[in-house]
């Protein structure tokens, strides 16, 4: 016997709610469109947009995990530290709400 799943529940597995949720927080829309045209590490956008190291991190996970981004290359610093370059997987984000679903098109980059 199936169980009907709740609206929150629905949410939590709805990836077009989740991707629409990352392009509503204004730090991660800019850290994803900052990264189209070229790569940058997470200090690097830190720094630049002035958003907090720790936060830039969970944004850059929270994106990945949405496959919104990937990791471009690995550099190494003079000190041996290595550091992730990220760009973004998309140039262009379309939500149109028109009927009760949302619609979502991801241009990629």
């Amino acid at each position: 016997m199936s169980r009907k799943l709740t609206l929150p529940q629905l949410k939590k597995y709805d990836i077009t709610q989740k991707v629409i949720e990352a392009l509503a927080d204004a730090e991660s829309r800019t850290i994803l469109f900052s990264i189209i045209k070229k790569g940058k590490t997470a200090a690097e956008l830190s720094g630049k947009y002035k958003i907090p190291l720790s936060s830039v991190y969970k944004k850059l996970s929270d994106l990945e995990e949405l496959t919104l981004i990937y990791v471009e290359k690995w550099l190494i610093s003079d000190k041996g530290r290595k550091f992730k370059v990220y760009k973004s997987r998309i140039s262009k984000a379309n939500i149109s709400i028109k009927k009760p679903e949302p619609s979502l098109v991801l241009v990629p980059n």
